[in-house]
């Protein structure tokens, strides 16, 4: 039976961080489906359809998918087949919020299991919201990301 596990996120944008947790999942997992998140109540920085192709252009000949959502995370992950949940940790503050999350998902869907993978040390102070900041104000932001941004 093939293991698929969702990768949910903001992804916005989708870092060097990010794809080190795919990367390193592969080895565990047939499947990743990387799913971005649509928040009603957040307005994206980076456009969500280029950056579905930048992460679908990163992960290119390997086991990836990238669908976009606006459900809960445990009800996508049951719809694309993923009895597995991967989320990356930074540090104790995130595995205190993703640890509430792991929960609640699991009620909401009893087959679904989180699997936290520490992020790799070198890549731990990267964040989406550092980076939006430093391309807000005009810093180049390239060596954070898997991929180079083209017109935006």
């Amino acid at each position: 039976m093939k293991r698929t596990a969702f990768f949910p996120g903001s992804f916005d944008p989708f870092t060097k961080g990010h794809e080190d947790i795919v990367l390193r999942a592969l080895t565990l997992f047939d499947e990743i489906v990387i799913g971005i998140g649509q928040n009603s109540n957040k307005n994206r920085y980076f456009n969500l359809e280029k950056m579905k192709g930048y992460i679908e252009q990163t992960f290119q000949g390997k086991p990836v998918r990238v669908v976009t959502y606006q459900n809960l995370t445990a009800t996508v992950a049951k719809e694309v087949g993923a009895k597995f949940i991967i989320r990356g940790l930074r540090n104790t503050t995130d595995f205190e919020y993703e640890n509430s999350i792991s929960q609640v998902n699991r009620h909401i869907n009893e087959e679904l299991e989180t699997v936290f993978l520490i992020t790799s040390p070198h890549l731990a102070p990267i964040s989406s919201t550092i980076i939006r900041d430093l391309h807000r104000y005009g810093s180049k932001i390239d060596q954070y990301l898997p991929y180079t941004l083209d017109g935006i």
